[in-house]
């Protein structure tokens, strides 16, 4: 007998779902690498423009940068304002869809801030114990 995936709402419900098509995996798809989280909480005081947002991340290369905006302006992440002046000039801000989701992930980042040693260490322990 096959029995398909389940998964509990939230209200505390079974619920089966069909993993292709499962919307937790694809919004986690969207914003679960580590740009689209720098991008996001870059832009949580407010307004930049694309060359801020590319000196706050330093190690994003341009493309992959223009990749990330465009992929969360789509998704409803944040806006895309241009000013016609010579150069035109491009702000990004997060949108309230985006602002909540940056409230979600504060508690995450001060996690990660909190547990970097240990995480460091049991890297350098696993690396010890399976070097060669």
């Amino acid at each position: 007998m096959v029995t398909k995936p389940t998964t509990h709402n939230s209200a505390g419900e079974t619920i089966e779902y069909d993993p292709q098509i499962c919307p937790v995996r694809h919004v986690l798809d969207g914003i679960g690498d580590k740009w689209t989280i720098l991008v996001l909480t870059g832009l949580k005081t407010g307004s930049m423009r694309f060359s801020e947002l590319r000196r706050a991340i330093p190690d994003v290369s341009q493309r992959m940068l223009t990749v990330t905006l465009r992929k969360l302006e789509r998704d409803g992440f944040l806006t895309r304002t241009v000013t016609p002046t010579v150069p035109a000039r491009v702000d990004y801000a997060l949108t309230d869809l985006g602002g909540s989701l940056v409230e979600h992930l504060a508690p995450l980042a001060a996690w990660a801030l909190d547990h970097r040693d240990p995480i460091a260490k049991a890297r350098a322990l696993y690396d010890d114990e399976n070097a060669g």
